[in-house]
């Protein structure tokens, strides 16, 4: 039996962010472009023999029976019959609530840690499927490859995106998702868009990608507002996810370092570079199936 598996859980951003639609169940349709940066939380696995589940150190404000971590972990129980359990230890790194997909990559790491760990090979689209019963998100963490996403984020097709550098600025609160998805100016009938038209970033017409959510979330938070406004003097800069954090693609990590020396000590602010394969896939030495389009597919 594997003695011990430390492995990271990769944040994510949304390059563009549509709505285009609500459902009748109150879920949002949603067009968007995920894609992995090179910072990471890490997670730490010990195997046990008795079945229990232990995470630590706990969250503040989080209950260790409702933590993604954990539910992932027995969710993989239920599913596999399985008997054994496992000692998880986490270092978190990303800020919680900001859009970065903190809670949905530790969940999947678990998965694919745990399906490693105990020796289950249950492979990457059961896993996903699994993942999707803890979240929308969690999937594209599972499948491991920068992607095209529809419907509530769940319909997944690969792509490659370029690879800037980032700077990530988080402004120091957490905003509520169901407070940006339930607001009522937010928009909710962006025309669909072609996934190729989606990868062109837009450019037709000066256009460029963007994030229907950060109209709202700048009503919400005016400390998301003026670092928002703060990081765009430096380029196109934008909101994530529902936020709070907003990044800027960079040409190089010069650039990156020479805007973090200005952040101050008010907002947290990390650089990363974008990546197209997820590094927990590239830890676990994992080749998906998939065959990504090219940046720009076709017309």
């Amino acid at each position: 039996m594997m003695q011990r598996l430390s492995l990271p859980a990769p944040a994510k951003l949304n390059r563009m962010l549509h709505i285009v639609g609500r459902r009748a169940d109150g879920y949002h349709e949603l067009q968007t472009l995920f894609q992995f940066l090179d910072r990471s939380d890490m997670l730490h696995f010990s195997p046990r023999d008795d079945g229990a589940i232990h995470l630590a150190p706990a969250i503040a404000g989080v209950d260790h029976d409702a933590n993604l971590i954990v539910r992932a972990a027995r969710l993989l129980q239920h599913a596999s019959g399985t008997h054994q359990g496992v000692d998880i230890h986490l270092d978190k790194r990303l800020p919680m609530g900001g859009g970065l997909g903190g809670g949905s990559s530790d969940a999947a790491t678990t998965l694919l840690a745990l399906d490693r760990l105990w020796s289950l090979d249950l492979g990457l689209p059961r896993l996903a499927e699994l993942g999707l019963t803890l979240g929308a998100d969690v999937p594209v963490f599972v499948r491991g490859h920068s992607a095209w996403a529809e419907g509530i984020g769940e319909r997944l097709t690969p792509v490659t995106l370029d690879t800037p550098w980032f700077v990530v600025i988080h402004p120091g609160e957490e905003i509520a998702t169901p407070a940006v998805f339930g607001h009522p100016e937010l928009t909710r009938d962006t025309p669909p868009i072609s996934m190729a038209r989606a990868l062109r970033g837009g450019a037709e017409q000066g256009r460029a990608w963007r994030n229907d959510c950060e109209a709202v979330v700048r009503r919400l938070s005016p400390d998301v507002a003026h670092a928002l406004d703060w990081l765009s003097a430096f380029g196109p800069a934008m909101l994530t996810g529902t936020g709070s954090c907003l990044f800027c693609p960079l040409t190089s990590e010069r650039q990156a370092d020479r805007i973090l020396r200005r952040v101050g000590s008010h907002w947290h602010a990390f650089k990363a570079r974008g990546c197209n394969t997820s590094p927990l896939h590239d830890a676990l030495g994992i080749h998906d199936e998939w065959s990504p389009m090219s940046q720009y597919g076709d017309a």
